[in-house]
């Protein structure tokens, strides 16, 4: 009786790693068709330039998505006023969370986003596009990426960030928030618009290594929270309890 029980369990970690190198292969093979046009969007001016990157990175995730029985439903994208630039929050659970938060915001957009990751050979070109490149260990690049984020928002760039900082592998809803994107929307006088990404880490679970699964996942955008009022401290809060509350209900 112990050894059937034990046989689905066999059988599925067998599945999560073949079907884990299958999305590596497709995500390499189907970035390399999308890297030449992403990389040329450069040579038109923004923000219209960085419109047409998101929308190639859009199609492409969207396909690869689907490729490894992902598919993604968009929920809430009304929200989003024309002419109007916002700070996007979005939870953080499993590295699927990357693909599937900046492709499908609505509009021109970057995220904030490791610097190290350039040093990847080609991805790192795309990867240093689509960003706001910090380097965490060091305060002058943490001051500086504030002002990139500054000058993206005046530019017409949507603002990207994960406030939790890294994947949430406790057994909240949520980490606790920085307070970086708060201090960044009350000092520009930006919104914020919560991002709810759901069902990320039951395809790909943060507590195991090379593990994917097919399983759908969603992004929901929230109703703006304008910064009138609030100190960033006081906008941390808010938005975390509305999105854990969100996610408890969803999830």
């Amino acid at each position: 009786m112990k050894s059937r029980q034990a046989k689905p369990g066999i059988l599925l970690q067998i599945f999560a790693r073949i079907w884990a190198f299958w999305g590596l292969i497709s995500f390499a093979g189907t970035f390399l068709m999308i890297l030449i046009p992403s990389l040329l969007t450069k040579l038109i001016k923004d923000p219209k330039g960085m419109w047409w990157f998101i929308l190639i990175a859009k199609g492409w995730q969207w396909t690869w998505l689907n490729l490894i029985g992902c598919p993604v439903t968009v929920k809430g994208k009304e929200h989003f006023k024309k002419g109007k630039t916002y700070v996007i929050t979005c939870n953080h659970n499993a590295m699927l969370d990357v693909p599937l938060s900046a492709p499908f915001i609505p509009g021109p957009n970057q995220t904030i986003a490791k610097k190290e990751f350039t040093k990847v050979p080609l991805f790192g070109f795309y990867y240093a596009r689509g960003s706001v490149l910090v380097d965490r260990n060091s305060d002058a690049s943490r001051r500086k990426s504030f002002d990139d984020m500054k000058a993206a928002l005046r530019k017409g760039f949507h603002m990207c960030i994960f406030p939790e900082g890294t994947r949430n592998k406790s057994s909240e809803p949520l980490k606790q928030f920085y307070d970086g994107a708060f201090k960044l929307a009350v000092d520009t006088k930006t919104a914020v618009i919560p991002a709810i990404l759901l069902h990320t880490k039951k395809a790909m679970p943060s507590d195991k290594s090379f593990w994917l699964v097919p399983h759908p996942v969603e992004i929901h955008f929230l109703a703006p929270i304008e910064t009138e009022g609030y100190t960033s401290k006081e906008l941390r809060d808010k938005v975390f309890q509305i999105m854990k509350d969100y996610y408890v209900a969803h999830e």
